[in-house]
């Protein structure tokens, strides 16, 4: 996994790790939780995708618009 940059300095995303169709995200409580083309969708996860990779934003997104809808969620 590649650490989030969290330029905002408040995020509870510490990495992320970027497949073809999918992105995980680990958080500072040790979940991981995977979204992709299912949950929540190929556009919502293109977003999410540039936002880790510019380590801005990304924790917002998934507050304000994908909540819940995660693929799968791990330790």
């Amino acid at each position: 996994m590649e650490r989030y940059q969290n330029r905002g300095g408040n995020s509870g995303i510490v990495a992320f790790a970027i497949t073809e169709d999918s992105i995980t995200l680990k958080f500072k409580d040790g979940w991981h939780y995977i979204y992709n083309a299912v949950r929540p969708g190929q556009t919502d996860v293109t977003l999410m995708k540039a936002m880790a990779k510019s380590g801005s934003g990304l924790h917002a997104f998934i507050n304000r618009k994908i909540q819940n809808n995660y693929f799968h969620k791990y330790r």
